[in-house]
């Protein structure tokens, strides 16, 4: 882990090098669910736009309603 770097809990910064392994162990996990969270986020923008777009040219395949 980065020598740096830090993380809050409930409004105190921690360094991580300076916590127990185990909490280090926890900051570690932390991370990488925050990294497929990120990732599963930015896939469901791609599906949304996708189906946004499969949509739109229905839309446009479908008979219009007559009034």
């Amino acid at each position: 882990m980065d020598d740096e770097l830090e993380v809050t809990v409930d409004g105190i910064s921690y360094k991580v090098r300076e916590l127990s392994t185990e909490a280090q162990n926890q900051v570690t996990s932390l991370q990488f669910v925050d990294a497929q969270i990120a990732d599963l986020s930015a896939k469901l923008a791609v599906y949304q736009t996708a189906r946004n777009a499969y949509q739109a040219a229905l839309q446009q395949l479908v008979p219009r309603a007559r009034q």
